[in-house]
């Protein structure tokens, strides 16, 4: 009687087993923008899918800068992955860091050598910061894709108004109140406008050696106007805001070296100790084992149903995909693109279309739009363009919206209202140990 018991166990196992095998195998590397829409189409189907990533959180990219300039706390922003797709039992969320991809055998490899199959394969890995060959410059001037890049760049921001306090004269403490801003994108802008309302409104009565008025704040473009993405009118728009905020905006200047002591612009050196980089995207390292035509941004050159050359069962998306519209200008690194391609490589998958029978990727455009420090925003939408405190208000309810998890919608709203009513930042805290003693005097030896 056991040994029947014991076969009959073994054959439902195996008849599970060989059920589970027959489902297809999704395997989604990032759960980013792109990853998490993907997954959430995918979600309790008859199908496996493999959620990887090298962290266990969920971030929302859009809102960084508040955790770099002190607005908001980490956990505002991020949300863990298991948790978002709790809900979908077909999905497995792996942490895990994917070093390679044969597509040809069609398996992935994990920096620790375990491998994976995969039957289709999405890659939404993100990018990082590029340096366009100065690569040297990193040290010194930090970039701002992941929560530790915020942690490091706030702490950096807190610990550089503790220095100037130690300083004797303003001569000795100007490195520590000079903030340079490299790139003056959507994130350059953003950081430039909230460092300025840190020195200039929040921080103004906490010191008592230094008055933080005396920061300067410099924002750098090579092009001939902040945001290039944006029309003309509305660059200027935002410019104009940034310098009444107190930031010297300084277009069409190269950034011909940085260093330890501080930035060169052309002929022009400012003593520095802060320096933040925003001036260039660079894809995922990874896409590179596929062996596929790239761009210069290191992005896949997709096909019009995002997949790559030769390979149907291969997608990529988002900031990893060099994708073009129906009038072949490249679409933008921006989360609404990220999340219309994971949706459509989804649905591809689920209907199991041939190749030749799929209808290419067609974005709807739903604007942009971009904050310029407290209550001021520049936004596009068609032709239709809105800036001041209307594309403010409209900007907050978009962020508000996209933001996964309830919790995180509340607090971040209860943040902003607190912050825009009292011009307190509730996340000025050091974490770390660092010692601020190196080479500064001593205030309390006179």
């Amino acid at each position: 009687m056991e040994s029947y018991r014991c076969q009959e166990s073994i054959l439902q196992v195996i008849s599970v087993l060989g059920n589970f095998m027959a489902y297809a195998r999704v395997v989604i590397v990032g759960g980013g923008f792109g990853g998490l829409n993907a997954s959430k189409v995918l979600g309790n189907k008859k199908i496996e899918v493999w959620v990887v990533d090298k962290t266990n959180h969920h971030l929302f990219q859009p809102l960084l800068y508040q955790v770099a300039s002190a607005a908001l706390s980490p956990a505002d922003i991020a949300l863990p992955i298991r948790e978002i797709l709790n809900d979908y039992e077909n999905i497995t969320v792996i942490m895990g860091n994917v070093t390679a991809i044969n597509k040809t055998e069609k398996y992935i490899t994990l920096a620790n050598g375990e491998m994976g199959r995969f039957d289709y394969l999405i890659l939404a890995p993100g990018a990082r910061h590029s340096y366009f060959g100065k690569d040297s410059w990193e040290p010194f001037a930090p970039g701002l894709k992941t929560l530790p890049d915020a942690l490091n760049l706030r702490e950096k921001i807190l610990i550089s108004f503790e220095k100037a306090e130690r300083c004797d004269s303003f001569m000795e403490a100007r490195k520590y109140l000079n903030f340079v801003i490299i790139g003056g994108g959507p994130t350059g802008v953003e950081l430039a406008g909230s460092i300025a309302e840190i020195a200039y409104e929040t921080m103004l009565k906490d010191f008592r050696r230094i008055d933080t008025k005396h920061t300067k704040i410099y924002l750098v473009e090579g092009s001939p106007h902040i945001l290039p993405s944006y029309p003309e009118k509305l660059s200027f728009r935002a410019q104009k805001y940034l310098e009444k905020f107190g930031v010297i905006v300084l277009t069409g200047k190269k950034v011909t070296n940085v260093t330890q002591e501080g930035v060169h612009i052309e002929n022009t050196f400012i003593d520095t100790k802060n320096i933040i980089w925003a001036a260039g995207n660079q894809a995922a390292p990874l896409l590179k084992t596929l062996e596929v035509p790239l761009d210069r941004q290191g992005r896949v050159i997709v096909e019009g149903d995002l997949s790559i050359t030769g390979y149907p069962d291969i997608f990529v998306i988002g900031d990893a995909a060099a994708a073009a519209d129906k009038t072949g200008k490249m679409l933008p690194g921006l989360a609404p693109v990220a999340i219309q391609q994971g949706r459509y490589v989804a649905r591809l998958i689920l209907k199991n279309l041939p190749k030749e029978k799929r209808l290419p990727f067609k974005y709807v455009d739903k604007g942009m739009m971009a904050t310029i420090g407290k209550s001021k925003a520049i936004g596009m939408f068609g032709k239709v363009q809105f800036y001041g405190f209307f594309a403010w208000l409209a900007w907050s309810f978009v962020h508000i919206l996209y933001l996964i998890g309830f919790r995180n919608k509340l607090f971040v709203l209860s943040h902003w209202l607190f912050s825009y009513y009292s011009s307190q930042r509730g996340s000025r805290l050091i974490y770390r140990s660092l010692s601020i003693d190196e080479d500064l005097p001593n205030p309390y030896k006179h």
